[in-house]
């Protein structure tokens, strides 16, 4: 058999079923009326956000990167939680407005901004993280035909990554913001023309469980954010130090240690250079905050052998699930945590795999783990599910169409 990854803490059983928040998912299943189905859990959101706070420097504000899960609800409920709003394109930016979010609290960053994302931007008033010289020129520009003064930041690719990070934003090329050494006049530019300066995006890479890598970037960051600002001659008003911040999802992963970052974090605030003596500062975190409280319900279709091998056929897959299936940036798949949701807390009893219902061999859930007997009718969770798995999964493969999603 092949580990499957471990089952994030919250979780428990009910009458042998599991359950969120206290309600059996049989249930949330009936009330949404089918499957598969996202369900998200606002207690265990709100206790993330809550023990977060309490491990941080109390002057860091926390942002929510909204690109990790952009369902309506979930962007409603940390409204109420979170100090400010990362977007990455125009439609989000949408998605935060209908929230009634104020757009002195939203910062947009992302290569390849249109014109039109620009103009949309720049008239709600939030901050845009320029990625480039010619964006810059561009948003200058389209700020002077609107006879408005616009919210610049730039985001720089620094010279040092997030070692042992899933996915690295800086270090070397890269298409994400401005080179370090280019930085500078970029800044003096943005400034004499009038642009109101918002300081600095840094954002050295994402998915890290390493806290000392964590504690090491973030070092990194606020020496190079100190020395672009002295380079600048500007004070610096605002350093977005990235996140990065990983979950647990595959076997042998540990939590990181928010504690431990924390207390160095501010260690670090009690002894800042001058340049950042009066620079506000926030964390940009998605997976972090959301990404354990969702879970993904497929209900077992077909239960059938082949060559040996038992196969539990669901009504879900990778068009809900791109992550879990390890289509999505890993190299070599390994399991996500996956249980059978309605025998729960029923002993392992046999070998299976949990496949899709997809006409491609990628469609997989779970490979070769251990599950108690399931069959035709049985549900299948699909744990870390609150992140990049609605909106990150190719929902419209082979007409299938997305799955419904319920904040409880």
């Amino acid at each position: 058999m092949k580990p499957l990854g471990p089952i994030p803490a919250g979780y428990a059983a009910l009458g042998g079923v599991l359950a969120v928040d206290g309600t059996k998912v049989t249930e949330l299943v009936e009330q949404a009326g089918s499957t598969p189905l996202f369900v998200y859990s606002s207690a265990l959101i709100r206790a993330r956000v809550a023990s977060l706070r309490a491990a941080m420097p109390e002057q860091l504000a926390l942002h929510y990167a909204v690109k990790a899960n952009p369902f309506g609800p979930v962007i409603a409920l940390l409204a109420e939680l979170v100090d400010g709003f990362d977007i990455a394109s125009g439609g989000e930016l949408a998605m935060v407005q209908a929230a009634g979010i104020a757009p002195q609290r939203v910062s947009f960053a992302g290569p390849g901004k249109r014109d039109a994302e620009i103009e949309a931007a720049i008239a709600a008033g939030v901050t845009l993280n320029l990625e480039s010289e010619g964006e810059a020129s561009r948003a200058l520009a389209i700020a002077d035909r609107l006879g408005l003064t616009p919210r610049l930041a730039i985001r720089v690719n620094p010279e040092f990554d997030l070692k042992g990070s899933g996915m690295k934003m800086g270090g070397g090329a890269k298409p994400f913001g401005v080179d370090a050494a280019r930085v500078p006049a970029l800044a003096r530019e943005v400034i004499a023309a009038g642009a109101e300066w918002r300081g600095f995006h840094i954002f050295a890479g994402s998915q890290a469980l390493d806290a000392g890598a964590v504690i090491e970037t973030q070092a990194q960051t606020l020496a190079l954010a100190a020395q672009l600002a002295r380079e600048s001659g500007a004070a610096l008003p605002h350093l977005n130090l990235g996140g990065g911040f990983g979950i647990p999802y595959f076997p042998g992963d540990l939590p990181i240690d928010v504690t431990r970052i924390g207390q160095a974090l501010a260690k670090a605030f009690t002894s800042l250079p001058e340049e950042l003596s009066q620079t506000r500062f926030c964390l940009e975190l998605g997976r972090y905050l959301v990404g354990e409280a969702g879970v993904y319900l497929t209900r077992i279709v077909d239960r059938k052998e082949s060559h040996g091998e038992v196969f539990l056929i669901t009504d879900g897959g990778l068009h809900h699930q791109l992550a879990a299936s390890g289509n999505f940036g890993t190299v070599v798949r390994r399991n996500y945590p996956v249980a059978i949701a309605s025998r729960f807390d029923a002993p392992v009893a046999e070998e299976a795999s949990v496949v899709g219902c997809l006409c491609t061999p990628l469609d997989r859930l779970a490979d070769k783990g251990g599950f108690p007997r399931a069959e035709a009718g049985d549900l299948v969770a699909v744990f870390c599910a609150g992140a990049y798995g609605a909106s990150a999964s190719p929902s419209a493969f082979l007409g299938q169409g997305p799955a419904a999603e319920l904040l409880i």
